[in-house]
């Protein structure tokens, strides 16, 4: 068994957030890298995969990457055209991510590079690039295997489920937990008996999709970016509040929990906070599992 990490380059949601007030935490939008022996894999293409070529650069190796992407928003992807490997000739890299072929997850990586967004298109790679085919099967990287499936966020998202080294770590960036289940009971007393057990029933399958991804996951790297407050105010978005994401880990049965996607509004001490709170929530529960705050640098030995 090769030894192995978890390490992360970029941490928020939505926009990248440079502010002294942010810096603990980190301003750069979502990427992690495992790494296991010489296999790279890289979940996101956010700002964050720029200091993260940067430093492949400078080790000289690998040179053989998978980028997975979880939807093509703009703060996965922004990085990408900044990511040096892609204009090198002697690195390979593919990529995956939503679309019903091959040509299509091209054509969506591809089109945020073209004029009048971006001054240099992708056909200036000199990367070897090759775009990995859906399979609903999953596929691997090395000694990683990787399965994936939809999450709730508005348009097509991935959640990536990552088997390696006898361990199970869940990347979910952009969620959100108890979509369904909220939106039935707001209105439950809007359907009649009969309309409200074909609800009852769509509720709990559709709890238990969302536990099932996340089931007895070593690490679950989650979408925690709401306070209940602003959870309130933008409820529909595609993201957890953090109440949800804790109590959702808890109740799959997830080891340690790295609390995600953080708000670009919230500095240092409002993420402290809500860690605090989170950890709170895991104790009240008796729950052994443990809960942290994903920030930049931070490295998970696996």
């Amino acid at each position: 068994m090769r030894t192995g990490y978890v390490r992360f380059w970029g941490v928020r949601g939505s926009y990248a957030a440079p502010f002294a007030t942010h810096m603990q935490i980190g301003g750069n939008t979502s990427c992690v890298e495992i790494r296991v022996g010489e296999h790279v894999l890289i979940c996101d293409g956010g700002t964050g995969i720029i200091p993260l070529g940067e430093r492949l650069i400078a080790d000289g190796t690998p040179h053989n990457l998978l980028v997975l992407l979880t939807h093509y928003h703009w703060d996965h992807i922004c990085g990408l055209p900044f990511f040096t490997p892609a204009f090198r000739r002697d690195w390979n890299i593919a990529f995956f991510g939503p679309g019903e072929s091959a040509r299509d997850i091209e054509k969506r990586i591809s089109d945020q590079m073209k004029a009048p967004y971006f001054p240099v298109e992708t056909e200036t790679w000199a990367a070897n690039i090759s775009y990995a085919a859906p399979n609903k099967s999953g596929f691997t990287h090395g000694p990683m295997r990787i399965n994936y499936q939809n999450v709730h966020h508005p348009g097509v998202t991935y959640g990536y489920r990552i088997e390696v080294n006898g361990k199970v770590i869940v990347y979910v960036s952009d969620n959100e937990f108890m979509f369904l289940e909220r939106s039935i009971e707001m209105r439950y007393s809007e359907f009649n008996r009969e309309e409200q057990v074909l609800l009852e029933r769509m509720k709990h399958e559709e709890r238990n999709a969302e536990l099932n991804m996340i089931r007895n996951a070593d690490i679950l790297i989650h979408d925690a970016q709401y306070t209940p407050e602003d959870y309130h105010k933008k409820r529909g978005w595609g993201h957890s509040c953090y109440i949800d994401t804790v109590n959702s880990a808890i109740d799959a049965g997830v080891k340690s929990l790295y609390l995600y996607h953080h708000d670009p509004t919230y500095d240092d001490k409002e993420v402290a906070m809500i860690h605090r709170s989170a950890v709170g929530i895991a104790q009240d529960r008796r729950s052994k599992m443990e809960c942290h705050v994903a920030h930049e640098g931070l490295t998970i030995a696996i």
